[in-house]
């Protein structure tokens, strides 16, 4: 996927170092419903993408709605698995096990656009 072009026909590579050099560190929750498989993908792709993308710029805290309601009512999580980006503001959710790297990467600001389809 790292060779897919984007709108600009600029590859992913290319568009991450564009991106990249920001020192800001992120503030990310993932909210999951126990082990399940979609639960387990979402916390390993999401490990995938902050240790590749985020190394040493990042703060993952993984919640189990099942174990810890209040946390997910306050956030007003309807749907699992979420993460949600706190910091760098602004805030953002996204829903699902989070395979989509590029759609990811693209939230989380760290790449200018997403290729189109």
């Amino acid at each position: 996927m790292a060779s897919d072009p984007g709108p600009e026909g600029k590859s992913l590579d290319e568009r991450l170092a564009e991106a990249a050099g920001g020192d800001e560190t992120y503030v990310l929750r993932l909210y999951v419903t126990g082990q399940t498989p979609r639960s387990l993908r979402a916390i390993e792709n999401i490990k995938q993408i902050c240790e590749k993308h985020l190394a040493g710029r990042y703060d993952l805290e993984v919640i189990d709605i099942y174990q810890r309601p209040s946390l997910a009512a306050g956030e007003r999580i309807i749907a699992a698995p979420t993460l949600v980006k706190s910091l760098p503001a602004p805030i953002r959710r996204f829903v699902g096990d989070l395979s989509d790297t590029e759609k990811v990467l693209f939230g989380l600001d760290l790449i200018t656009a997403p290729a189109r389809e």
